[in-house]
């Protein structure tokens, strides 16, 4: 089979699975969840849409669905609350295996690191545990020290008579 040098972005992504149709990757790359980085760039802190590229290191901008990309190029990719930045490593145009899929590209180990960091903050807010925002005052630490040597059945506490 003859490898082809440049991909169509949208088949691309369908290709290496990170969306299940060709639609729902033109959806997402027009709806400006998906960045390139040009010059080689690196991108800056994989954030919002407001965060631009580092200073120096290429440009970060809003592909159009027919854009070609080549081997080597740097993707950033939103689903949901996930923010991935992928090197291009592999060109495809149709959609093969999952193992097949995740030989066309490499993610970044500071993108494996944000992502990582975020799912364990996400999973601490939904189990409860809510990181504060300053340390325990006084009164904080007394109820503090009442929810952990109450019982899960002790009513509420119980004020000076």
């Amino acid at each position: 089979m003859d490898r082809p040098d440049k991909v169509r972005l949208d088949r691309w992504l369908w290709a290496a699975r990170f969306f299940k149709t060709r639609a729902q990757a033109k959806v997402a790359i027009e709806g400006g969840k998906v960045h390139c980085f040009q010059s080689g760039g690196r991108p800056g802190t994989a954030g919002t849409e407001s965060e631009p590229a580092m200073p120096g290191s290429g440009s970060r901008h809003r592909p159009k669905v027919s854009k070609e990309i080549a081997v080597g190029e740097l993707l950033e990719i939103s689903r949901g609350q996930t923010i991935q930045v992928v090197e291009v490593t592999g060109l495809a145009e149709k959609r093969g295996t999952a193992t097949q899929a995740a030989e066309l590209y490499r993610e970044t180990p500071e993108s494996i690191e944000l992502r990582e960091t975020e799912r364990a903050r996400r999973r601490m807010e939904n189990a409860g545990l809510r990181v504060p925002q300053r340390r325990p005052g006084k009164r904080d630490r007394r109820e503090l020290a009442r929810l952990k040597h109450a019982g899960p059945d002790a009513g509420p506490a119980q004020e000076d008579r």
